[in-house]
């Protein structure tokens, strides 16, 4: 007897007709992985809505005390189909998850279940994971698909860096912005064509390099503030409120890790449930493989960075793992569990001691591995300036810059103290 789903499959004949919708999260590295997944043959849209209607919306299908990503990811997703700008009978949505704890594998069913309620519960909603958790024949990962998608991401980490580390400083404003866009344009139409080969990736990487070091700057002393948090309100502009765009409006410069960082740490997370708890024992040789794979491709790409001086380079994952030995163990991995604390650590070896650690409020895994560690990482690291902030439907945006704007002043406080030594 076959058994029957709980979900409506994407078919092999929706493929043909069927737009996808995709929330956005990183706005370039998104835009990078739709125009790759248009050349298989998807036919893909990123949402870009924002505002306070996105949040208005997810609240109203979506309890309050529902993880404000989820309000967000949601209210993002019905008001583009309540918007009369796709047809909903011909409209799929799609949501990659981890299959492990909170957000990263609940949020499906609750979508599903905030559909049925504002009249959509026929929308097939896509569920992509290491984990293979949903069959949907229309949109299978295959290896040659993962690995490219991997590149795109390469991509993506390198403009945000990049931008990041040229904007705050440019002497003609907008320019790092306009050249970022054409950059993401220009690899849209190049990832059409992408091979399996990573010297195509590492000889776009040195071009985008080469174009960002042509942009004039005026090096001038600014507080260097890291990112880090649960990964939607780390990264959205919606989910933070544009945090980078204050951060940059009150003159500092954002340090962001890339994405990539998180993708390594969830296949290292299944080697360690092999390892410690023995779960899926056939797959460990897979998982190995894939992070040794990642890794090596992970040095690779940040050895083109270092060959250009005048940019920072991240740190290889296998080296940040070091970093939280004798913090917090590696067997705590619930959300972004102990990676969010080796960030902090990774940002401090980087000589970026100011961190803002963004959060949704009541966000368990960020409480403890970010709030949670905050003490111990500064009484072994005096000179860190960490503070939590904390991202929900009812806080206040003001409270939320008084916060940071507090913050900062600590820090150039601290950075005059220093130069006046």
């Amino acid at each position: 007897m076959k058994k029957q789903l709980n979900y409506i499959p994407f078919t092999k004949e929706m493929k043909k007709t069927y737009k996808i919708l995709v929330p956005e999260m990183l706005p370039m590295h998104f835009k990078i992985i739709a125009e790759y997944l248009k050349s298989e043959g998807y036919d893909v849209d990123v949402l870009s809505t924002h505002g306070k209607k996105i949040a208005e919306t997810g609240l109203k299908y979506v309890h309050n005390d529902t993880c404000y990503p989820a309000i967000l990811v949601i209210g993002q997703f019905i008001d583009a189909l309540q918007s009369g700008r796709y047809d909903v009978h011909k409209t799929a949505l799609i949501y990659f998850q981890t299959g492990g704890g909170c957000r990263a594998s609940n949020y499906i069913s609750l979508l599903r279940k905030a559909l049925k309620k504002a009249g959509f519960g026929f929308v097939p909603v896509i569920s992509v994971s290491l984990n293979g958790l949903e069959k949907h024949p229309g949109f299978r990962i295959t290896p040659s698909l993962a690995i490219k998608m991997f590149y795109c991401v390469f991509y993506g980490d390198l403009l945000l860096s990049l931008k990041n580390q040229i904007e705050p400083y440019e002497k003609n404003k907008g320019e790092t912005k306009r050249i970022a866009d054409e950059i993401t344009e220009e690899l849209g139409k190049a990832v059409k064509r992408m091979k399996l080969s990573f010297k195509e990736v590492e000889k776009h990487c040195k071009k985008i390099l080469g174009r960002f070091k042509q942009i004039p700057v005026d090096k001038t002393n600014k507080v260097r503030v890291g990112v880090v948090g649960e990964i939607y309100v780390k990264f959205s502009a919606l989910g933070n409120n544009g945090l980078e765009e204050l951060l940059l409006k009150e003159g500092a410069e954002p340090v962001v890790p890339g994405l990539m960082d998180f993708f390594i740490y969830t296949v290292y997370a299944k080697i360690t449930d092999c390892k410690l708890f023995g779960l899926n024992r056939k797959m460990l040789p897979v998982f190995t493989f894939l992070y040794k794979f990642l890794l090596a491709k992970q040095r690779r790409f940040i050895g083109v960075i270092k060959s250009y001086e005048v940019f920072d380079a991240p740190t290889p994952f296998d080296e940040i793992v070091k970093l939280v030995d004798g913090y917090i163990d590696t067997g705590v991995k619930m959300g972004e569990g102990w990676l969010l604390t080796a960030e902090m650590l990774e940002l401090k070896e980087r000589g970026v001691k100011n961190v803002i650690c963004a959060q949704p409020f009541g966000c368990l895994p960020n409480h403890i591995c970010g709030k949670g560690m905050m003490k111990p990482l500064k009484d072994r690291n005096p000179d860190m300036n960490i503070v939590a902030v904390d991202y929900d439907a009812g806080a206040s945006k003001v409270n939320q810059d008084n916060r940071i704007k507090l913050m900062l002043a600590l820090a150039q406080n601290a950075e005059n103290a220093s130069d006046a030594v």
